[in-house]
C-alpha cells in the first residue's frame, strides 16, 4: 500500500505540472508556443518600414536649397531653389524642382576665362572669342525612388537615419549666352558680349541622401545633372558653326526638407 500511495502522489504531481505547462503555452499570447517556433525554425525578420524612424507615405516634402555649378569651367555659378513633392509611399514619389542662379555680369568669371583672352591678345589674335553660357533659370520635374533606407551609430546610442535616392526626370533650362573678348575700351580686361536667352530642354538624372533630424524635418544633399543640346563652341569670329553638342549643367546642392502632415506617433525599436 505505501508503494501505491507513492506512485499515485507522483502521478498526480505530474499531471498537475503538465496541465500548467500546457495552459501556459496555450494561453492569450502562447509564448510557450511562439518560442518553440522560433527555435526552430528562427526569428522571422519585422517588416521593412516596421523599425523606420520617420516615415514618408502620404506626405508633402518642401525643400529650400542652395547649390553650386562645379562644372562651368568659365563662370563661378551659385544656385538657390525650393523643391515640393508628394510621396505616395516609403519609396517612390515625384517632386518639381525651381531654382534661380543670378548672373553677374564679368565679375562672376573664372580665371580661365581672362587668361584665355590675354593669350590671344598677347599673341595678336584679335578674331578669338570665348563662347559661355549662364544658366539663370530652370524647373525641373521628376520621378524620386528611394530603395535604401539605413542607420548610423553616432555616438553611443545616438542613431542617425537616412535613405538614398535616385531623380530622373526632364528639365528646362533658361540661359543667357555670351562671347568673352577683350575689351576695346580696356585693353588687357575682358568685357561680355551678349547673345541673347534661350530655353533648353533635356533629361534630368540624380541622386542625394536624406538625413532624418526629426519625424517632420531632415537634411537633404543632392546632386543633379541636366543635360541639353546646344550649339558647339564657335571660338573664330569667321567662322559659322554647325555642329552640336551634348551640354550638362551638374548642380551640387544641400538644404532642408520639411514633411508635413505631422507623422503619427509610433513607438520604435533601433
Amino acid at each position: 500500500m505505501p508503494h501505491l500511495k507513492t506512485l499515485l502522489l507522483a502521478g498526480l504531481g505530474a499531471a498537475a505540472l503538465t496541465t500548467a505547462t500546457a495552459a501556459d503555452a496555450a494561453g492569450p499570447e502562447g509564448p510557450g508556443i511562439e518560442a518553440l517556433e522560433q527555435f526552430r525554425k528562427g526569428r522571422p525578420a519585422p517588416p521593412s518600414v516596421q523599425n523606420r524612424f520617420f516615415l514618408k507615405s502620404n506626405r508633402f516634402e518642401l525643400s529650400p536649397m542652395l547649390g553650386y555649378v562645379p562644372n562651368n569651367p568659365f563662370a563661378q555659378r551659385f544656385v538657390g531653389g525650393v523643391g515640393a513633392g508628394y510621396h505616395f509611399n516609403e519609396m517612390f514619389a515625384v517632386q518639381g524642382l525651381f531654382t534661380y542662379s543670378p548672373d553677374l555680369g564679368v565679375s562672376d568669371l573664372k580665371g580661365l576665362t581672362e587668361t584665355l583672352i590675354r593669350i590671344a591678345s598677347s599673341s595678336g589674335d584679335r578674331t578669338f572669342q570665348q563662347p559661355l553660357d549662364k544658366v539663370t533659370l530652370s524647373f525641373s520635374a521628376a520621378a524620386v525612388w528611394a530603395p535604401l533606407y539605413g542607420k548610423i551609430n553616432l555616438i553611443g546610442e545616438t542613431v542617425l537615419n537616412f535613405d538614398l535616392y535616385f531623380v530622373a526626370g526632364v528639365t528646362m533650362n533658361s540661359k543667357s549666352n555670351y562671347f568673352a573678348r577683350e575689351s576695346s575700351d580696356e585693353p588687357g580686361t575682358v568685357a561680355l558680349e551678349n547673345l541673347g536667352t534661350e530655353v533648353k530642354v533635356g533629361p534630368q538624372v540624380g541622386l542625394g541622401f536624406n538625413f532624418f533630424l526629426t519625424q517632420s524635418v531632415s537634411f537633404k544633399l543632392d546632386g543633379r545633372m541636366n543635360f541639353y543640346v546646344d550649339n558647339a563652341p564657335q571660338y573664330d569670329q569667321t567662322t559659322e558653326v554647325t555642329e552640336s553638342r551634348l551640354y550638362n549643367n551638374f548642380v551640387v546642392a544641400g538644404g532642408v526638407s520639411v514633411f508635413f502632415p505631422k507623422m503619427q506617433e509610433r513607438i520604435y525599436d533601433f
